[in-house]
């Protein structure tokens, strides 16, 4: 069994001065037929929320780059996958120490997800699909509106004493309703702001979300 873990969070006004919420657990069965979910609250504290927050600012800045290289890439006639977004981030990590200090797994997630949406739109355009069906080149996440979203693989998180340690030093108290089925393979975190925008993520037999398939 394959497991993909999507922890769904937000902040909730009843609890004074601490941060709740819950978390949506994706389990996918190994012959990839049908998948189940399972749901655990999450306590958040205010500085957890903080370097999540930190962490996504970093995250939509690279996505926001990944689209002006592509938009660039487009109108010179070159191509723009992966590996030279990857050497993208390379570089703007080693020049840019406020990128540098957030965790490298989510950033490179981040360009894979790019990666995925950007040859999902060439592809509806090659095979001339009406336009109300094509998912369009990924656009610019404003800070203001887009749903603050964290992936993480394998290597970029663990579970220990109950808690779930991210990359880059981040820890989220988990309050466990039943047993783990598996160990999870990755991990999706879905912030909301303290006024409370945003929709949790969560999956579907027919059409899992972005957010719940796994990555890792």
């Amino acid at each position: 069994m394959r497991v993909s873990y999507v922890w769904s969070f937000g902040w909730s006004r009843v609890i004074s001065g601490r941060g709740g919420g819950y978390a949506v657990v994706a389990v996918k069965e190994a012959d990839g037929v049908g998948h189940a979910r399972y749901t655990y609250r999450l306590r958040v504290s205010s500085t957890a929320r903080a370097e999540l927050l930190a962490e996504w600012d970093r995250c939509r800045w690279v996505w926001n780059e990944c689209v002006a290289r592509s938009k660039k890439a487009h109108a010179d006639g070159e191509k723009c996958g992966p590996a030279r977004l990857d050497r993208m981030l390379t570089q703007a990590r080693a020049v840019t120490p406020w990128l540098a200090q957030g965790s490298s797994v989510p950033q490179q997630q981040l360009i894979r997800d790019f990666g995925t949406s950007r040859a999902k739109a060439l592809k509806d355009t090659r095979q001339r699909l009406p336009m109300h069906r094509r998912t369009g080149m990924p656009k610019r996440k404003k800070k203001r509106q887009a749903l603050p979203t964290l992936n993480y693989t394998r290597r970029g998180f663990r579970l220990k004493d109950g808690r779930l340690h991210l990359a880059g030093g981040i820890v989220l108290t988990v309050v466990w309703s039943r047993e783990l089925p598996a160990e999870p393979s990755s991990v999706c975190v879905c912030t909301r702001t303290a006024s409370g925008t945003g929709t949790p993520r969560s999956s579907s037999p027919s059409r899992p979300s972005r957010c719940c398939r796994p990555v890792g």
